[in-house]
């Protein structure tokens, strides 16, 4: 087997198991967060229903931790055994920031994880509070040091490149690279945005069932008023990061755009609605094009010049070109389903009001929004994909091709792995819904009552 299908071969295993592993993280940073929110009505309104929600909520996210630690370990090893290379050549920076992950999130998630979980009866309920704010802490550093590292692979700064080494000479210029800002907030108001439709997703599923619709009206409302913020402002921040991407990596811009040609001074770029984009004939078989909007999409203004992909070298272009196209277009419809379910049930609000039997009187909007659950995953995933996949044929853009970050392995070592962590993963995933499905099917546990308050003398009482 040739040198580029083992590569291919280690890429396959990788992006098998971060498209996997990510789905776990996201939910896990948007749940801490609707877990906080929880937390903070109940104890600002002594509403029971605020403490049953908060502790119905969180078996779902202890389920998704579990799976999500589980399905990470093998990522880390991957770095060393399938990209020896490129840690090597990294390490100085790319280690460091996986240090910081594991020391200042993951360890400040995991250390108060268990008061979260099992600290209701016996810690106060303002320590409570602090574990639960802790943990929801913890899932977001571990997402910034995470992206933040990612996003130096996509615009490396803060060092040199020497005696095919990184050498830092400005940490802060390293973590605060170019695509820093784009990349971290993006992706944190994509899993803010992703726990927002599967608590609303779920809740509307219990709402149209009419299980406890009136329980779970609650968190159905507080997810709507979430996604009435991080909808529209997801919106804005991936016209910020494609507009980050025109700058700092043209080669991705023109790839997922279908764009070949670079447009003439006073002519505005074209903007493919619909194409195929063909490599081999470095061109487009057929497209429908909006005269004018591509130059507005990335320069805001009406005749800007966009870089096509014929001016850059076919071996510096991306690969897989029908993928990114579709996967960002596919990425930015979803983003806008979701907003515009955000907008349309606003409006039914204002119409109807909260209670349940008025939106169970709209099922295909409640419907709506179970559709919401998984598609909300599958746009994040096409953002992953156009993210790393356009970033090709470099592993550090335009620095470090991916071929020569690639550690040297027998096919067939890979081969296995990738078995190995396909059966593992499989597991994971039954055994995730088996214990979800039994968690969704009982429902709330609104027997359960409220730890008393405890004053300032130790002793306990008042309103529970």
């Amino acid at each position: 087997m040739s040198a580029n299908a083992v590569v291919d071969l280690s890429r396959a295993q990788f992006a098998f198991t971060a498209l996997f592993h990510i789905l776990w993280p996201v939910l896990t940073i948007g749940l801490s967060f609707f877990l906080v929110i929880l937390e903070a009505l109940w104890l600002k309104t002594q509403d029971s229903d605020y403490y049953h929600h908060a502790r119905f909520w969180s078996k779902l996210f202890v389920l998704n931790f579990t799976v999500g630690v589980v399905s990470g370990l093998p990522m880390e090893f991957e770095f060393g055994t399938n990209w020896a290379e490129f840690s090597r050549f990294a390490g100085s920076f790319f280690g460091a920031m996986l240090g910081f992950e594991g020391a200042m999130a993951f360890m400040l998630e995991a250390g108060f994880l268990g008061i979260m979980l099992f600290g209701w009866q016996r810690v106060p309920r303002f320590v409570h509070f602090l574990s639960t704010l802790m943990v929801a802490s913890g899932a977001s550093l571990s997402a910034l040091w995470i992206v933040m590292a990612n996003s130096w692979m996509q615009t490396p700064a803060g060092g040199t490149f020497m005696h095919d080494r990184f050498v830092v000479t400005d940490f802060w210029a390293a973590m605060l690279n170019p695509d820093m800002v784009w990349g971290v907030s993006h992706m944190w108001i994509a899993s803010i945005e992703i726990g927002c439709f599967v608590v609303g997703g779920l809740s509307a599923w219990h709402i149209l069932k009419n299980r406890s619709p009136d329980f779970f009206v609650k968190s159905f409302k507080i997810a709507l008023m979430v996604a009435i913020v991080v909808t529209p402002l997801q919106i804005y921040l991936g016209d910020g990061s494609g507009r980050s991407v025109f700058h700092t990596q043209p080669s991705k811009n023109a790839a997922i755009e279908g764009h070949w040609h670079t447009n003439s001074d006073g002519h505005g770029a074209p903007w493919a609605l619909i194409a195929w984009p063909d490599a081999a004939k470095a061109g487009n078989d057929w497209s429908v094009d909006l005269p004018y909007v591509l130059s507005l999409l990335d320069t805001h203004t009406m005749d800007g010049k966009v870089e096509g992909l014929s001016d850059i070298p076919a071996q510096n272009r991306p690969p897989a070109l029908p993928l990114l196209f579709y996967a960002f277009r596919l990425m930015v419809a979803i983003g806008f389903y979701l907003f515009g379910i955000m907008l349309i049930s606003w409006w039914h609000v204002h119409r109807k009001g909260w209670r349940a039997q008025n939106w169970q009187s709209s099922p295909w909007l409640l419907k709506a929004w179970i559709a919401g659950l998984p598609l909300a995953y599958i746009a994040m995933e096409m953002g992953w994909v156009v993210r790393e996949v356009g970033r090709q044929p470099w592993i550090i853009y335009g620095v470090l091709r991916t071929s020569q970050g690639a550690s040297v392995l027998p096919a067939s070592s890979i081969g296995f792995s990738i078995t190995g962590f396909a059966l593992l993963y499989a597991v994971l995933a039954i055994g995730f819904f088996i214990f979800a499905g039994h968690w969704l099917r009982n429902g709330p546990d609104l027997s359960m009552k409220p730890p008393p308050v405890t004053s300032p003398s130790g002793r306990k009482g008042g309103r529970t």
